[in-house]
Order: C-alpha cells, then sequence, then structure tokens
C-alpha cells in the first residue's frame, strides 16, 4: 500500500524522514525513521505477515498495538517478536516464522486443503514408538511458533537484587484516563509514578484526528492527537514521574512488577494504584475473518494516522456506532474509497452528525445487514454481506458481494481487566459496559482496598468521561494514600457531579444502566 503523502489535517514529512533498510524473509525493506516493521511492511506491499500454526493460513496486521498475536515475526533471531510495535532498525534482520520458503509462498499452506482433524497428532503419530522423536521435531517445525538458534546472543537482563521504588500512587496505563489521573494524584501532593507500555503517553488519543464534542473544559472542538500534546505537557508540569515503554507485567504481594524497554525489571510498592489500561478491539465470527486486510477500526487508525499509510483502495466498514462512522470519514480523507457501512442493527448506533456527513460524501450505510464472508486467498478481495430479519437471522436470497481490499470490523471494545484480575478484584459481567469489568464505586474504588480503575478497563464509553473519571481515581487514590487536602475533596464531588451531567443523554444511557447493574451485582 502506498504511503499517505496529502491528507487534509496531517503532514508527515517524507522528505524530512530518514530512510532505513532492513530486510524481511531476505527481500530488502525500506521504511521510514518512526516506522515499525509492520508499517513498513504494509507500505512496501507485504500483508501477509506469518502463517497460523495449524494450516499456515495466511495473516496479517489486525490491531496495530501489540494486542493481538496476528503479526509475529522472529527479530535478528529472536521469535515472537509483534511487527506492528517493534521498531525498525538500519540492517536489521526479519523473518516469518514456521514457513517455507516465506509468508508469502508458504510451501506448508497446502495443509489448509487437508482440513486435518483437531487433535491428529495425538491419534495418528503413536508408532512405531522409535520415530516419536522424529515426529516431535516434524510437529515442532510445522506448527511451532518459532525457533531460537544457538548463535542468538542472549538478552542480558538485570540480575540478582532488583530495584524497589516506593510511591503512593502507581498509575498503570497512560492514556487520556491515566494522564488525568497521575495529573490529579501528583497535585494532591502524593508522590505519583505512571507507567506506559508504548513509547509515548497520550493511548487512542494519538491516532484520532477528528474534533471531539463534550465539554470545553475537557478539549470540546479540539482534535484527538492535540489533546494528547496538551496532556502531556499537563502531566509534564504536574511532577508525576512517568516512565514510558514500560509494562507492568504482574502483582504479587502489594508490589507491581515492571519491565522497562523488555530488559530493565523493577518493582514498585505503591500504597494505592489506579488502573487505567483501556480496552481490546473484539473480533467477528464469520467466513475467512483472519486474512490479511481483515482489521480492527483502531488498527486502521494507527497505520493511517502514526504512521502514514494507506491501509487499503477500497473498505467495507462493519459497525455503524461513532467509530465506524468516524473511521469512514477518515478513510476518505486518507483517499481510501468507503464502499460501504454495514450495520447488523435495524438503525445506526452513532451519532446522526457523523452519519449524514459520509452519506453526504456518497457512502452507503446499510442497517440490518452483516457481514458473511471475506472472499480472497491470501488477503482480501471481496466480501459478502448479507441481510438479516428481526430475530438477526440471516435472510436467505439477499446476499450481495462488494468489492474490497480492506474489511474494518469497528464492533465494540472490550475493558483490559487482567491485571485487576490478579490483584483479587472482584469481577462482574455486566454488557452495558463492554463485559467484564472491576466491580467499583463512585469514587472508582474497587473492592480491593487501595486499587481503583478509570476509563474504558471500568466500562466502556468516551474520552471525556475516561478524563473525568481519571481525575476522580487520582484524586481518590491521593486522599487513600494519606494526601491532598479538604479542596480535593470538594473537587472530587464537583467531578461526580459534573460526569453525571456527561451521561444525561440518550448515548450516557447506556452507561448509567451498566453501572447501576454493576453496583447491585
Amino acid at each position: 500500500m502506498p504511503r499517505i503523502r496529502e491528507h487534509p489535517i496531517l503532514d508527515f514529512k517524507w522528505s524530512e524522514r530518514k530512510k532505513i533498510k532492513f530486510t524481511f524473509d531476505s527481500e530488502e525493506i525500506i521504511g521510514y525513521d518512526g516506522d515499525t516493521i509492520a508499517s513498513a511492511l504494509y507500505a512496501s506491499g507485504k500483508r501477509v505477515i506469518r502463517r497460523s500454526f495449524k494450516y499456515h493460513r495466511p495473516r496479517g496486521l489486525f490491531c496495530g498495538i501489540g494486542q493481538c498475536s496476528s503479526c509475529l515475526v522472529k527479530v535478528n533471531g529472536i521469535p515472537n517478536q509483534k511487527a506492528c510495535v517493534t521498531p525498525i532498525e538500519e540492517g536489521m534482520v526479519v523473518e516469518s516464522q514456521g514457513s517455507i520458503p516465506s509468508a508469502e509462498r508458504d510451501l506448508l499452506s497446502l495443509l489448509d486443503a487437508l482440513e486435518l482433524k483437531h487433535g491428529i497428532q495425538y491419534e495418528k503419530f503413536l508408532g512405531p514408538k522409535f520415530l516419536r522423536p522424529l515426529y516431535f521435531k516434524l510437529f515442532n517445525f510445522v506448527l511451532g511458533s518459532g525457533n531460537v538458534k544457538e548463535e542468538v546472543p542472549k538478552v542480558k537482563f538485570s540480575e540478582g537484587y532488583y530495584p524497589e521504588k516506593e510511591v503512593d500512587v502507581l498509575v498503570i496505563g497512560g492514556g487520556p484516563a491515566g494522564i488525568c489521573a497521575a495529573k490529579a494524584s501528583a497535585e494532591c501532593g502524593a508522590r505519583t509514578l505512571l507507567v506506559e507500555e508504548r513509547d509515548r503517553v497520550g493511548g487512542e488519543l494519538l491516532k484520532q484526528t477528528h474534533k471531539f464534542f463534550g465539554s470545553r473544559r475537557y478539549y470540546s472542538g479540539m482534535r484527538g492527537f492535540r489533546i494528547a500534546d496538551v496532556l502531556s505537557k499537563e502531566l509534564e508540569k504536574s511532577g508525576a514521574e512517568v516512565m514510558v515503554n514500560t509494562l507492568a507485567i504482574g502483582y504479587l504481594d502489594g508490589k507491581i512488577g515492571v519491565c522497562r524497554d523488555e530488559r530493565e525489571f523493577s518493582l514498585v510498592k505503591p500504597k494505592c494504584i489506579v488502573v487505567s489500561t483501556g480496552a481490546t478491539e473484539r473480533t467477528l465470527m464469520f467466513e475467512n475473518n483472519d486474512l490479511p486486510g481483515v482489521m480492527g477500526a483502531g488498527g486502521v487508525q494507527t497505520l493511517m494516522h502514526l504512521y502514514g499509510v494507506k491501509p487499503g483502495e477500497e473498505a467495507l466498514i462493519v459497525g455503524s456506532g461513532n467509530v465506524g462512522l468516524i473511521l469512514a470519514y477518515q478513510l476518505l480523507q486518507a483517499g481510501v474509497e468507503v464502499k460501504a457501512v454495514i450495520e447488523i442493527l435495524p438503525k445506526i448506533g452513532g451519532y446522526f452528525v457523523h452519519a449524514a456527513k459520509i452519506r453526504r460524501m456518497g457512502v452507503e450505510i446499510l442497517t440490518s445487514h452483516t457481514i458473511k464472508r471475506a472472499v480472497g486467498r491470501k488477503e482480501v478481495e471481496g466480501a459478502e454481506i448479507v441481510k438479516v430479519d428481526e430475530n438477526l437471522r440471516e435472510i436467505e436470497g439477499s446476499e450481495r458481494f462488494i468489492e474490497c481490499d480492506l474489511i474494518c470490523l469497528a464492533v465494540g471494545m472490550s475493558p483490559n481487566i487482567e491485571i485487576l484480575r490478579q490483584m483479587g478484584c472482584e469481577v462482574v459481567y455486566i454488557p452495558e459496559l463492554g463485559g467484564f469489568v472491576a466491580k467499583h464505586d463512585e469514587n472508582m474504588e474497587t473492592s480491593r482496598a487501595g486499587v481503583f480503575v478509570a476509563g474504558d478497563s471500568s466500562g466502556i464509553e468516551e474520552a471525556t468521561t475516561a478524563m473525568i473519571e481519571g481525575e476522580i481515581a487520582g484524586i481518590s487514590a491521593a486522599l487513600k494514600s494519606g494526601k491532598g487536602r479538604k479542596e480535593h475533596e470538594e473537587r472530587r464531588e464537583k467531578l461526580k457531579m459534573l460526569l453525571e451531567e456527561m451521561r444525561d443523554n440518550p448515548f450516557g444511557e447506556r452507561v448509567v444502566i451498566g453501572k447501576k447493574k454493576m453496583w447491585g451485582a
């Protein structure tokens, strides 16, 4: 796919950026400074990044932020590296895994045609006994997820004593909720540390080019990536410590283990914790949903707005919520033709203003439709959609083929609550909040004392409410740790009232219902 050379909002300054050469399956690839392996490959027209374990089906980019396994590759001999978040370096050697001779032309893809029975390796390859070691080697090669060669230099990790850091408040996740939580906590006088797994804070805001609605106090009328810049500067002024490229990997005995740059391990002992780890994009079940070219909406936005890569030429969008409608407009801005937006429900899920805008630009919105299958062998070449009845069942004979090379799934998010589970927080299933969430009160405190939650990890909403929740959680955590004053308690109460006001609309009603269910659970 080509680079985006002209954009009404973004300027990628290609002429000023350094070119970087690396190899993928022995072929030279040229990317730009700031590219990841996946973005450089995609820009070079390589959509097949790896093959699946068993049937060796083609796999490509999906989430774009390292939350799935669609783009695992071997980098300089080290297996299972995520291509979508690994920056390119001069002379880097990247290889696809488990394919012969390459991901693009994998001879083992013949296994897909055999339709091997699940568990066949436990039934058919038992004897003769002396051949079992050979069988195991064969399975490891054909079904494995990479291997480590002896000559690969060992990564040097910190050894022996792990440095330990004591803070009043630890914030995990540097999206809008996390930034506001850390800022509010630090302004209460608490020693605050924010850890963020990416190379900069801002979260989902970094890839948003549209202007936000909501309160002027929370940057109404400002574009998402601009809001991220403002929040980052405010965070810096607050005095909170920030560690980027740092992953919170586990919780034990009141301590959080964090790993910086994949090799520097340390322990953080906080008095209170705010978890603002965001959410993960959902996928959808349909035939060939694993083909390269089927991507999450966030992955498409990442490719376009962070790396300046055109994700396709013709797109179909599944889902008419605000994310799907906004994505349609953003694709048009990037020069991609949007064939249609389809919605399984009988009405559009997002704001009318977004729907009206793309309709004026000639985009068809089809309600009571869903996707039946993606069409293509190595990558998406089209999609078959179908009408559904009032019970959401497919109507036979209503199938329609849409020619496209990109299928964008905008079908919702699920809160990231893994570390909250580790901490022993009570978890409940609330559909209105996006699925499983940690039960929490109005101060954003979970069932485990001293552990707070904010943003999408507390229930799927939008950026403005995430920022408000972050402030509430940050103040609450600071107060719990023994910091803060009466004025901060008063500020928290005002924020709670503001949060209620922000939800007093048809779109906020779902969240209000969900929160009431959670409190009554």
